[in-house]
């Protein structure tokens, strides 16, 4: 039962600035993995000089039995439905030439695509998603120590990284909130996210949940580097808004999270809302909290992602998390997060810098029947109006540098516009370097880009069009290629041998790139696609490369 509990504030009044200090009361957490979870206190709001801070403490933790030792949740054959509705988000924005258009499948008509080939290739989670029966899948995935976790809408499987076996599932995500209680395991609705700690070496699972829309944000952090393992449970109450695609991050102090948040109906944008969750106390089990200086910007403002950390070289010591915001005022608006646990009136959300992006034409700005396929006159949403997930950060002995990618409209079809930011934390923040990858008349989008250890990019995502079933591809560039260029080309993961009809157009709604942190130069892709043509019948597909230089000596990158 979820307990609400009011707290006193005090507030104080000196030279005109009112500070009001928040007063925590942490639930005691149970010792028993096997008993219901501890109740604790919602939102705090705690004012300080320029923003509100708002506290969240956990309704409910604990930590459970092994996951492997659980009653997995087998298909459940719901009826079939769209997954949860993602709102578009209302634009201001300015079309404008794309002038960084790479316009050859590698750096130049005169050079051979040199992409390395799949090492493993194999099949990932497919429909109904063991407990959703619903499309998009959401598809994600992450790489460990020694394994590889998929989830989608809503179900997740574990698999040996080094052979594709599969070790645990597919079982409903509401596995994992098995016993716990309250909206975590009886009310789950997507939007799921995996990552792999490798600071912590653990997992951290998410999915946001609510019995009408979701308010919740559930989290499971592993007590170990085996996905299998037991979990610390989390549920945090957000409010009474819809909260929507949560997308997370890991950083040195806190988990970081982003947010489009819309009034309870889902029928106004309000902006959006960054989140810091206590990741020292979620790694030890113990009741955590959140904080959060609210919507920011409100609707007009672009919606942004954190960075999540690549690499076992850290941020700069107490450098404060990076958040990036979508174009489309025409910059990167880049945000400094510094989250304050022990004192959160310490808490900040600031700008800190905004250079120009290179101009570009939002793709199928107010509609979602967008991207073509071959086989179906059905269209799908190609989502140009966000960064795609993930947004990745890594230090450099010399340079940091945070990748990303986003779609858009480039010579009437979709292509993916990649962007790499240097200088981050001592500013100013500029664009080292940025290109829209669309070579041909073939759409490009549902886009995930990361950086190995050696600086050089790949990017994997969607492509398809009137006369090609959707497949995955991937692109990259070597960190000595000419810059602004994926110079080693584009190659196909897996050719999808079908269409998707119907399900509101949807798909994505994003897709996943990722490094292994052993040897952190293979990257790990994961996306969907179609067997036949049809509705509510995708498939998923999970590969590897790496490019065969890293590990060595890098080329220095041009300048």
């Amino acid at each position: 039962m979820r307990v609400k509990v009011l707290l006193a504030l005090t507030s104080i009044s000196l030279c005109a600035l009112v500070v009001v200090v928040p007063r925590i009361i942490e639930a005691k957490r149970l010792s028993s993995a096997s008993g219901p979870a501890s109740a604790a206190v919602l939102n705090v709001p705690v004012q300080n000089d320029k923003a509100e801070t708002t506290v969240g403490a956990s309704v409910r933790n604990d930590t459970s039995i092994p996951l492997r030792e659980m009653k997995q949740k087998p298909m459940d054959f719901k009826p079939e439905r769209e997954a949860n509705e993602n709102p578009k988000i209302p634009h201001k924005h300015k079309d404008a030439p794309d002038k960084v258009v790479q316009n050859s499948v590698a750096a130049s008509e005169f050079v051979t695509p040199n992409m390395p080939t799949t090492d493993l290739n194999f099949n990932g989670i497919q429909y109904p998603g063991v407990a959703c029966n619903c499309a998009p899948p959401d598809t994600n995935g992450e790489v460990g120590a020694t394994q590889y976790v998929q989830i989608v809408n809503e179900g997740y499987q574990v698999f040996d990284k080094t052979t594709g076996a599969s070790q645990l599932g597919p079982s409903g995500i509401s596995t994992i909130w098995q016993g716990f209680g309250g909206v975590c395991e009886t009310s789950g609705d997507g939007d799921p996210v995996v990552m792999y700690d490798q600071l912590a070496g653990r997992w951290v699972i998410s999915q946001f949940a609510g019995p009408s829309i979701p308010t919740d944000e559930c989290v499971a952090v592993s007590a170990t580097s085996d996905a299998t393992g037991s979990y610390h449970r989390y549920d945090f109450h957000l409010g009474s808004n819809f909260f929507d695609y949560p997308h997370l991050s890991v950083w040195p102090d806190a988990y970081y999270m982003s947010m489009n948040v819309f009034n309870s109906s889902g029928t106004a944008f309000l902006g959006p809302q960054a989140f810091a969750f206590d990741r020292s106390k979620m790694l030890s089990g113990l009741p955590a909290t959140f904080v959060t200086q609210g919507v920011t910007g409100g609707s007009t403002e672009d919606v942004y992602l954190p960075a999540d950390l690549d690499g076992s070289n850290l941020p700069p010591a107490g450098a404060p998390a990076i958040f990036v915001e979508f174009p489309g005022n025409g910059t990167y608006r880049v945000f400094k997060f510094h989250a304050d646990f022990a004192t959160p009136a310490n808490t900040t959300f600031t700008l800190f810098d905004a250079p120009a992006a290179a101009g570009f034409s939002q793709l199928c700005a107010t509609t979602r029947s967008c991207v073509p396929q071959s086989g179906t006159t059905s269209r799908l949403d190609g989502i140009g109006d966000r960064l795609m997930f993930r947004l990745t950060y890594r230090n450099f002995a010399d340079h940091e540098a945070v990748v990303g990618n986003y779609t858009v409209s480039s010579g009437s079809v979709a292509g993916v516009r990649w962007f790499e930011l240097r200088n981050v934390s001592a500013g100013p923040v500029t664009v080292f370097q940025e290109s829209t990858y669309q070579p041909d008349s073939t759409w490009r989008w549902m886009g995930s880009a990361a950086m190995d250890g050696d600086g050089n990019l790949a990017v994997g995502y969607s492509a398809s069009s009137s006369t090609i079933f959707p497949q995955l591809r991937y692109a990259g560039r070597l960190a000595s290629d000419p810059l602004n260029t994926l110079g080693q080309g584009e190659a196909t993961l897996f050719a999808g041998t079908g269409s998707q009809s119907g399900t509101g157009s949807r798909w994505g709604d994003y897709s996943a790139l990722t490094i292994d942190p052993n040897d952190d130069c293979t990257f790990w892709y994961t996306n969907e696609y179609y067997v036949t043509v049809s509705s509510f019948n995708w498939r998923t597909r999970i590969g590897t490369f790496k490019f065969p230089t890293c590990g060595s000596s890098p080329t220095p990158t041009p300048t």
